[in-house]
This record gives C-alpha cells, structure tokens and sequence, in this order.
C-alpha cells in the first residue's frame, strides 16, 4: 500500500464531475481498483480523515472510502477499517441538519457550518462488484453528501455563503502569494 498525494484547493481538478468506475455487470474490480482502493484507505487514515474520494487522489473515478468506525464514539482511532463504495449516488433525502465545523483534506486550514440533509439513502457497488443501498444518518449522512459531492467536483465551501467563501478564499490567496 502507499499514501497517495491528496490536492488542494485551488486544484481545478477537484472541481470537475467523476467518471463512473465500467462494472461491466456488476463483476468484481481488477487488481489496479482493490490497489486504488486500499492505498486510499491508508491515505484517509494517515491524513487523518473519516472519508476519501478518488478525486482528492487525482483520480477521476466515482470511488470513495470512509471509515467503517466513524459513527461508534467508542472508537478512540485504534481501529482503523474502511469501507469502499463504487459509483455511489444518493437517491433520497430528507430532513436538514446543521454540520458543524465541517472540514475537508483538500480545503487547508478551514471548517464551517454547512446545511446538510439529515437523513440520506445511497445506492453504490461494494468492492466485490455486489449492488447496495443503505440508509444513511447523522455523521454517516454528512459523510456520504460531502465525498459524493467531491464525486461531482463540489466542495464543502461551495455550499456556505458567498461571504465566507470569499473570505476563506481571500485568507488562501494570501497564504499561498506569501509561500
């Protein structure tokens, strides 16, 4: 395994719509999608995050990992396994939620608030190319909307306000010009 680059913003790339991963009717992925998948397993828990999308490694697949122990409070980090989903689209939601201090790896030194539904379903493929869905809530629910967001090139600042977003971009540009 390896840890994998993880990009920025400003990288444009993180801006651009995923390819959908080819199935070809459901079978099982090749050896270079399990390698992608586990080297972005160890790349989240090495950052540290809780959630990986393909994009954030420069790889325009719709793939992303989270982990499988997000949601237990019990888990003070020892446990580190991983959950990967191919393809994966939300397909209802409902109710609203604040997500507080939300963050990203690819967005530097930020967090805000971000208006997030509060109850998700998601449809996508396990590893082994098996069909799924599965709801989804609370921070599990904030995981899936913000790394299938990054599958269609949004970030979590795009979804607060334009004052915020212009200030944090502000603070960056500045940053990066003093570098």
């Amino acid at each position: 395994m390896a840890i994998l680059k993880i990009l920025t913003y400003p990288e444009k790339s993180l801006l651009q719509p995923s390819v959908k991963v080819d199935t070809e009717d459901g079978a099982a992925f090749d050896d270079d999608i399990k390698k992608l998948i586990d080297d972005m397993g160890e790349t989240m828990f090495d950052a540290p995050g809780v959630g990986l999308a393909a994009p954030q490694a420069d790889i325009n697949k719709r793939i992303i990992v989270y982990d499988s122990n997000a949601t237990n409070p019990d888990n003070d980090g020892s446990i580190q396994e991983f959950t990967a989903l191919i393809n994966p689209a939300i397909i209802t939601a409902s109710g609203s939620i604040i997500s507080e201090k939300e963050a990203c790896l690819s967005v530097l030194d930020y967090s805000a608030d971000v208006k997030r539904y509060e109850k998700v379903t998601v449809r996508a493929l396990n590893i082994e190319g098996k069909k799924l869905e599965f709801d989804a809530d609370g921070i599990l629910a904030i995981i899936m909307q913000h790394e299938i967001d990054h599958l269609d090139g949004i970030l979590f600042i795009d979804r607060i306000s334009v004052l915020k977003r212009t200030i944090y971009k502000k603070k960056l540009a500045k940053k990066l010009k003093d570098q």
